[in-house]
């Protein structure tokens, strides 16, 4: 059997952890270093698309919209309602959610600008699911253009209403990640 008695002082005590957190200051450093200067480079695979989640839906609006040129060329789906203003071209439309802005329940319409040759084949209120590849656009200044590839009639999902974007959202990556 080993016993040791261990006699710290206040001074050796004091030093011991001094050290213990500049080495665990040391390897957080390291490490932060290295995920921001060697990640990966990824790229958007034109073949994948990325399914936007209703509980994300206006913090991912927000981002593509202050970073359009981030985003061109990422393919999204996503669900919605045909949405029409009196000044968009025959083949555009909003694919828009209603985003509760008030406690009583007031609403605002928001959404992505959407093109397609089959638009005027929907009627507005419409929901459909879209899948579509971000494009540069413009509607009163450059905006983000969803250009639909496929348009699929669908029933009003049950969380029809989305919500503003939190102020707590961060972007973890100038990317939208595929589901995969």
């Amino acid at each position: 059997m080993f016993i040791y008695n261990i006699k710290l002082t206040h001074g050796k005590l004091f030093k011991t952890l001094f050290t213990l957190m500049i080495i665990a200051g040391i390897i957080i450093c390291i490490i932060t270093v290295n995920k921001i200067l060697f990640k990966s480079k990824e790229t958007i695979n034109p073949q994948n698309s990325y399914e936007i989640p209703t509980n994300n839906y206006t913090n991912i609006l927000k981002s593509v919209h202050d970073d359009l040129n981030t985003y061109i060329g990422q393919k999204i789906t996503y669900t919605g309602y045909i949405y029409r203003v009196y000044d968009l071209k025959e083949d555009e439309f909003v694919l828009a959610r209603n985003m509760i802005v008030s406690s009583n329940f007031q609403t605002v319409v928001v959404g992505f600008l959407c093109s397609s040759e089959n638009a005027k084949n929907y009627k507005d209120g419409t929901w459909v699911k879209i899948t579509g590849t971000i494009t540069k656009g413009y509607y009163h200044g450059d905006i983000p253009l969803i250009e639909v590839e496929k348009i699929e009639e669908t029933k009003m999902p049950k969380d029809e209403l989305v919500y503003p974007p939190d102020n707590f959202y961060i972007p973890t990556s100038s990317l939208l990640y595929n589901k995969s």
